[in-house]
């Protein structure tokens, strides 16, 4: 399967505000001829790079192999929010797996975020770390449950870092009459995300590892003692394979596809509107995210462009105009920016599982997959690499902690999952005008 779409070309980063303004590194070579190392990564993303910066950081000798270029899929895309916790809410964990495996989960989402933000303090890593996201509600019935699991966190989770928000402070907070109140979570944050994915890399080879870019995997054959990984132009034997592939597994793996699906989102970036409009629109430079199933998510740039995500499509086919369809959700929501110019406006593909919680599991023994993230990765997707080199130093509680989270398939398989979705979606979108 061809995981380009007509908006990717081959070996290039996508046409974003991101790739526009990004001290880009130089191309790495592609894999070639027999290569053989400790451990090998699939995927340049932030779970690959992380892997494998951590694996390097142990005194390990480790190959990356990217399809196109280091951050090119979700990880340099994406919205730049740094979520706190999981994807999923603690009080749905709890009821999935128990209030100790939920608080389990809580600490590693902690951590997580941890992770970003001191990362974003190391010269490799070229953006800053913007406190506070506001979590908004579409509907009024809503904010009840904003508020008790508000204090939830409060008082079961000893987390202070979050409150509720009235209708009318949220219309302070943002410049919209779309919203009902919501909680503002100030431990969590936004970033650049391509700079993280780049600062990673620039980790990644300042500890040895070996990257290589446009060498995708046609093929792994496992093996007790050493695993054998194909692309068209090289053989890499490795004794351990970490793969975070997320939305872009394709058939590398069908026990794998059972549980990832890929799914695409889109975002835009409007003309620079000033620091005057940028407080009117959301003040404080808070992320915000809504409450609907096909959320809504925006925040401004360092260069005060509005940066708004919204919108889905399944599959890996991207619509031919992606601002026009970007365009609806943004009026909505600020119909005051309904003619603003769109100067840049990109999809990405991500990976998402049946429950929203990431797939962790050991497929063999000497080899692990991280993906499935569902929109929350950029604290997740880059702590799993950390939790991979624990778990194959020894230290694998929080693998297991992950692992032990029940993913299910989804319906159909990895054939007929698409159109059972699609269908999904359409309710909960429809539900959602309702």
């Amino acid at each position: 399967m061809d995981l380009l779409t007509a908006n990717d070309r081959k070996g290039e980063y996508p046409g974003s505000v991101y790739a526009a303004q990004a001290e880009h590194l130089d191309r790495f070579s592609s894999a070639k001829g027999h290569i053989t190392c400790d451990f090998c990564v699939i995927g340049g993303g932030f779970t690959g790079l992380s892997t494998a910066w951590h694996l390097a950081q142990k005194g390990y000798d480790v190959v990356l192999l990217e399809a196109q270029r280091v951050g090119f899929g979700a990880s340099g895309r994406n919205g730049g929010q740094v979520s706190m916790g999981q994807r999923q809410e603690q009080d749905v964990l709890e009821k999935m797996v128990g209030l100790q495996q939920a608080r389990a989960l809580w600490d590693i989402g902690s951590q997580a975020v941890d992770l970003v933000r001191n990362l974003c303090e190391r010269p490799e890593v070229r953006t800053a770390f913007a406190d506070g996201v506001l979590h908004t509600v579409h509907k009024s019935k809503y904010q009840k449950h904003n508020v008790a699991y508000a204090d939830h966190l409060n008082t079961v989770y000893g987390y202070d870092k979050i409150r509720a928000v009235s209708r009318a402070e949220c219309r302070e907070l943002v410049g919209s009459p779309a919203y009902h109140g919501g909680v503002l979570d100030m431990g969590a944050g936004h970033v650049n995300p391509l700079e993280l994915a780049l600062g990673l890399a620039r980790l990644a080879i300042g500890s040895g590892v070996r990257i290589y870019e446009q060498s995708k995997v046609t093929d792994v054959v496992p093996s007790t003692s050493q695993v054998s990984i194909s692309t068209d132009n090289a053989q890499i034997q490795a004794e351990y394979l970490v793969m975070g592939c997320n939305g872009y597994l394709g058939n590398l793996n069908s026990h794998v596809a059972k549980r990832v699906m890929p799914i695409n989102n889109f975002i835009v970036a409007t003309e620079p509107l000033g620091p005057d409009w940028q407080e009117e629109i959301i003040r404080n430079n808070y992320a915000v995210a809504d409450s609907k199933f096909v959320i809504n998510y925006f925040r401004f740039s360092d260069d005060n462009r509005l940066l708004f995500g919204g919108g889905e499509s399944y599959g890996y086919a991207f619509p031919a105009d992606i601002a026009a369809k970007v365009r609806v959700p943004m009026a909505e929501i600020f119909p005051q920016l309904k003619n603003v110019r769109f100067d840049y406006a990109w999809g990405g593909t991500l990976g998402i599982t049946m429950n929203r919680m990431p797939h962790f599991e050991r497929l063999t023994g000497n080899i692990l997959t991280m993906s499935g993230f569902s929109g929350a990765g950029v604290a997740m997707g880059t702590f799993a690499g950390q939790i991979a080199a624990e778990a194959i130093s020894g230290q694998a509680e929080k693998f297991d902690v992950m692992a032990n989270v029940p993913t299910q398939c989804f319906p159909g398989g990895s054939y007929l999952r698409s159109p059972l979705l699609v269908a999904a979606m359409l309710w909960y979108s429809l539900r959602d005008r309702l």
